[in-house]
């Protein structure tokens, strides 16, 4: 027997993990808790200014709002997502924004904005939500570490990140929800620094988001990794002035995703092109050997190699 056409056995595998994703979709929402209410945040002026007195205030500002979160989350019973409030709460943490509804947003600041020359903007990929927050801010941690001085990096969790193993996953549906969201972030934050360097870096899920923005977004670098695509064929389809940068790193399972995308009646499914290809045109950098969740692990060759390209001294 022949065998199957290369095309037509992608779009088997794609359509498998789609019917995979849809089962798995319901028994996950079955095991998690009700959703969890939370409080309208305050209205905020848009950030003009990064001074130390008009951040002091934002940032008193944005830790009234996720103490009322905590609240309302231990007087509903969720003492984890009270304990991961808590904790975001705490003296010391910087948060730009904050909002406890429809599973949660917020934006860190790891650093001094204020004084900041370059700017890292973390895009997190799926299941990234309050109680998983820690694995995010570890990594704009070490990164910010890793940067030194006159750096800052900021945890943006601006959009409601799909669990893994769903079907929102394969599919842009959040993506394309969430690049309006970055896209004003950005140029809030722009308008507020316009002197310094700024770069958004996007993890896994998060580069989908990344591609769907791309266009607008008025950065120095776009650097994608561990990613499953961005639904664009190629950089040019980008559309954007910023240098596009991409690695995966060998112990990754994400270079198992089928790089295909299916149109589907009502959705398309898989995100096209891989990214560390050459057809795809972005520029490699060094991403060693380690996991999906191992980037910006500190002392990582994938880390070093970041932190390169947020300074402007990445190399191809």
């Amino acid at each position: 027997m022949a065998p199957r056409p290369p095309v037509r056995r992608t779009r088997r595998t794609l359509l498998a993990a789609l019917v995979a994703a849809s089962v798995a979709l319901p028994v996950a929402a079955e095991a998690r808790p009700s959703a969890v209410p939370a409080p309208a945040p305050a209205a905020l002026s848009p950030l003009r200014s990064v001074t130390p007195a008009a951040l002091d205030g934002r940032y008193a500002a944005v830790r009234r709002d996720i103490l009322a979160a905590e609240r309302t989350a231990g007087a509903h019973g969720d003492h984890r997502r009270a304990a991961a409030l808590e904790a975001m709460a705490a003296p010391g943490r910087h948060f730009l924004s904050f909002d406890g509804r429809d599973g949660g947003r917020s934006a860190e600041v790891v650093g001094d904005l204020s004084r900041a020359d370059r700017i890292a903007v973390l895009v997190p990929g799926s299941d990234t939500g309050p109680e998983t927050y820690g694995r995010l801010r570890a990594g704009a941690t070490a990164l910010a570490e890793r940067l030194g001085a006159r750096s800052a990096v900021v945890a943006w969790l601006g959009y409601r990140t799909p669990a893994a193993a769903s079907a929102a996953a394969l599919t842009p549906g959040r993506a394309d929800a969430a690049a309006g969201e970055l896209r004003g972030f950005i140029e809030e934050l722009r308008r507020a620094t316009p002197r310094a360097r700024v770069s958004v870096l996007c993890h896994s899920y998060g580069s989908v988001v990344c591609g769907r923005a791309a266009a607008g977004l008025d950065v120095a670098d776009l650097v994608l990794y561990g990613s499953p695509g961005t639904g664009a064929p190629d950089v040019a389809a980008l559309h954007t002035r910023a240098t596009v940068w991409a690695g995966r790193a060998a112990g990754d399972w994400i270079a198992e995703v089928p790089h295909a995308r299916l149109q589907l009646p009502f959705t398309t499914v898989g995100f096209g092109a891989d990214l560390v290809s050459p057809a795809f045109g972005a520029r490699l950098f060094a991403a060693g050997d380690g996991g999906h969740s191992d980037y910006l692990r500190p002392g990582s060759v994938p880390l070093d190699s970041i932190a390169r390209i947020v300074t402007g001294h990445g190399r191809a």
